[in-house]
C-alpha cells in the first residue's frame, strides 16, 4: 500500500480524534483544542502586551524598568522552560492541582504578551510625533491621547504583525504535549502509539495540517499588510492628458 493510501486510511479512521480528541467522552482535544488555546492565548495576551508596551514607553523608571526586565526575561528563555516553571510553580503557590489546559494558557499569555508588547511598542513609535502633539492640542491628556488617537492608529497598522504572532502561537501550542494537554500533536501521538507501524504517515498528516492552517493565516496577514499599505498610500493620482 502506498504512502498516500496509508495516510488517507489513517485520516479516515481517526479524523474525529484529530479534530476534537476524545470529546464528548473525554476532554476536548485535537485541532479544536489547538485553535481554542491559540485564540484565548493571543486574546488574553493582547491587553497585557498593551500595558507592558505603555510601561516600556513611560518616562517613569518604576514602570519602565520592570516592564523591560519582564520582556527580556521571557524572550530570553525557551518556551519549554516557562511551561515547566508554570506547571510546577502554580500548584506550590495555589496549593491545588492546576489542569494542563490552564497551565498552557497561562504560559501562552505570558510568553506571547512579552513578544506582542514589542510589536505594540514598535507600532506606537512608528507614528509621527505630531499625532501626540495634535491630540494634546485638542485637549486630550496622555491617557486620552493614547486611547483615542495613538493606539487606534497603531493597532490598525499592527494587524498583520498580530496575525503573524497568532500563527506562532498555534505552533507554540505543540509544546503542550509535554504536560499532557490533548492538543493536535498529542492526538497524533495517540494514533501513532496505537498503530506503531506507520509513524511517518501519522506525523506527515500532522505536519500537513499545521502547514495548511499556518499557511492560510500567513497569506491572510500578507493580504492585510498590502491592504493597509494601499490605504496609507491613498488613491492613485489622476493623470490628465492634454488634448492634441
Amino acid at each position: 500500500m502506498s504512502l498516500f493510501s496509508n495516510a488517507l486510511e489513517i485520516v479516515r479512521d481517526n479524523w474525529l480524534l484529530l479534530l476534537v480528541g476524545q470529546y464528548p467522552n473525554g476532554p476536548l482535544g485535537g485541532i479544536a483544542a489547538t485553535l481554542i488555546l491559540s485564540v484565548l492565548g493571543i486574546g488574553l495576551a493582547f491587553p497585557l502586551s498593551v500595558l507592558v508596551a505603555l510601561a516600556r514607553l513611560s518616562h517613569r523608571a518604576w514602570l519602565r524598568l520592570p516592564a523591560l526586565a519582564l520582556v527580556y526575561a521571557v524572550r530570553g528563555v525557551p518556551l519549554l522552560m516557562i511551561i515547566f516553571w508554570v506547571y510546577f510553580m502554580f500548584p506550590l503557590l495555589l496549593g491545588v492541582s492546576v489542569p494542563g489546559y490552564a497551565t498552557m494558557l497561562c504560559t501562552l499569555v505570558l510568553y506571547e504578551g512579552a513578544f506582542l508588547s514589542e510589536v505594540v511598542r514598535a507600532g506606537i513609535e512608528a507614528l509621527p510625533r505630531g499625532q501626540m502633539d495634535a491630540a494634546r492640542a485638542l485637549g486630550h491628556g496622555y491617557g486620552g491621547a493614547m486611547r483615542f488617537v495613538i493606539l487606534p492608529q497603531a493597532l490598525y497598522n499592527m494587524l498583520p504583525s498580530i496575525l503573524s504572532q497568532f500563527v506562532s502561537t498555534i505552533k507554540d501550542t505543540t509544546l503542550g504535549y509535554v504536560i499532557n494537554v490533548p492538543e493536535l500533536t498529542f492526538a497524533a501521538n495517540q494514533i501513532n502509539n496505537r498503530l506503531l507501524t506507520k509513524p511517518f504517515e501519522v506525523f506527515l498528516i500532522l505536519a500537513l495540517t499545521y502547514y495548511a492552517v499556518c499557511f492560510s493565516l500567513t497569506r491572510l496577514a500578507g493580504w492585510l499588510e498590502s491592504s493597509i499599505a494601499a490605504r496609507r498610500a491613498g488613491p492613485a493620482p489622476v493623470q490628465l492628458v492634454a488634448a492634441q
